[in-house]
């Protein structure tokens, strides 16, 4: 199951966030069920996991840029 970020919104407030699983079907929460405060889920870049096996082919940037090594296609090694 996901884990989803949420964060309190009443402007009154300081800001608070917290974690929760759930399934992906569930319904997004509008109260903190500890709290019972307003809450909206916050949309994050998640720690996306790609390799050599599920990367599309137009990704891998070594083969488009003549081995480099990133996306700066010099072979610097900085990536």
């Amino acid at each position: 199951m996901p884990t989803y970020i949420y964060e309190t919104t009443d402007p009154k407030r300081p800001v608070r966030r917290f974690e929760v699983r759930q399934s992906m079907k569930d319904a997004p929460l509008t109260k903190d069920p500890e709290t019972g405060e307003a809450v909206r889920r916050v949309i994050s870049g998640g720690l996306g996991y790609m390799s050599k096996f599920n990367m599309p082919k137009h990704a891998d940037m070594r083969k488009e840029m003549g081995g480099g090594g990133g996306s700066c296609g010099s072979g610097c090694g900085c990536h």
